[in-house]
């Protein structure tokens, strides 16, 4: 294998596990392919002094976008994200580009693509998924607030679900969340407070 090659490969692979673990395979596919259509480009016609080679990033962020639209969806643009949400980034200090490593858009439909907690308790998964959905609830309706039986179905989708400690999760984490005393099914909406948003834009961050 042509040395120089065998290098960009290399490269490709580190860029790829900085990606969502959920679309690093489809990623490496889709660079390795540019790749070696790059090779073979340059075997057959001589470089020009004057042409300038795509970077690595600017390649990882194309096969990132490409691997999102071969699930059907799209990046989030600006115009999807209430005001509220905007304001949000610009305080903590957030980008659009951080949120398009956890969520993509299909068909007007805002959708998860994390897999990866970075954590593997039980109640540090619910309280993450909890905040993420807090903050899909924002994108869309300018609302910080998550269904807790809708995240409850979360957890139990994702098998970090505790039944016996879900409703005490809540509890020992109550400063994440605005004016909370104890969780009650039949009355599931609940809003982060700022404490709780300071800790959704620490968990974005982590989560790149």
């Amino acid at each position: 294998m042509d040395e120089d090659l065998k290098k960009r490969i290399l490269e490709v692979g580190e860029l790829i596990k900085q990606l969502p673990e959920k679309v690093q395979e489809r990623a490496f596919e889709l660079l390795l392919s540019n790749e070696l259509r790059g090779q073979q480009r340059e075997n057959q016609k001589p470089t020009s002094p004057d042409e300038k080679p795509d970077s690595s990033a600017e390649a990882a962020k194309g096969g990132a976008e490409a691997a999102v639209q071969s699930r059907g969806g799209e990046d989030l643009a600006l115009g999807d994200l209430h005001l509220k949400a905007k304001k949000f980034l610009d305080k903590e200090g957030a980008t659009l580009s951080d949120l398009n490593g956890l969520f993509y858009k299909e068909g007007g439909d805002i959708k998860p693509l994390f897999e990866d907690l970075k954590t593997t308790k039980a109640s540090e998964s619910q309280i993450r998924l909890g905040l993420l959905a807090a903050l899909r609830n924002a994108i869309e309706k300018g609302e910080f607030e998550v269904d807790g039986e809708d995240l409850r179905r979360q957890c139990q989708l994702r098998k970090t679900y505790d039944g016996a400690n879900f409703n005490a999760n809540f509890k020992n984490n109550r400063r994440l969340f605005e004016k909370f005393e104890t969780y009650d099914k039949a009355t599931p909406i609940i809003r982060l407070s700022q404490e709780g948003r300071t800790e959704l834009a620490k968990l974005i961050k982590e989560l790149q």
